[in-house]
């Protein structure tokens, strides 16, 4: 009897931080992506931001199927997204291309997250109404370290033209249906 209430017990709070350990996990992914760029890994900062985004698409999901959801999940995710979706990208792309415009490349690199910065603080004081408000940061992540690719083979002024355009689209006030 005893045996059994401290497993109920202990199996609860398991289940209870599931999907926040996921979160951790992108979390802790983005933080070996950049620390992949610093020490010139830059294809495998490039792998770790994409498990990262499948991680991120695992949190909320298993949060609402245990029925788990909590403040300090949605906030643990923004905070974990910001590294993964945010600077990730953005110091891969400065890595690669934007440090050849010095400090107008540092700038859109910052514009870049604080633009996402905002657009999560802005998600996280809004109703969840089935739909996101501007570009969601996981896309817009994804969208820069696929851009990654195209390096080779356009002006960097265009990747520069990317990071802007992105940074724009997280913050502009268009909806889109959640998936």
């Amino acid at each position: 009897m005893f045996l059994s209430g401290v497993l109920d017990q202990t199996f609860k709070k398991i289940k209870a931080q599931t999907a926040n350990l996921i979160t951790l996990t992108n979390l802790s992914l983005g933080g070996f992506a950049i620390i992949s760029i610093l020490h010139n890994q830059l294809h495998l900062s490039l792998i770790l931001i994409f498990i990262a985004a499948l991680t991120d698409r695992f949190d909320g999901m298993v949060a609402r199927k245990l029925n788990i959801e909590s403040e300090l999940g949605k906030q643990l995710d923004s905070m974990s997204d910001i590294i993964s979706f945010g600077a990730a990208p953005a110091i891969l792309l400065y890595a690669a291309v934007l440090n050849e415009f010095d400090v107008p490349g540092m700038f859109f690199m910052i514009f870049y997250l604080a633009c996402g910065a905002y657009r999560l603080a802005r998600f996280n004081i809004s109703e969840n109404d089935g739909y996101f408000t501007g570009l969601p940061i996981t896309a817009a992540g994804c969208l820069l370290t696929m851009s990654y690719f195209a390096i080779p083979f356009v002006p960097s002024v265009l990747l520069v033209c990317i990071v802007v355009a992105l940074s724009i689209l997280m913050i502009s006030p268009f909806t889109l249906k959640k998936m």
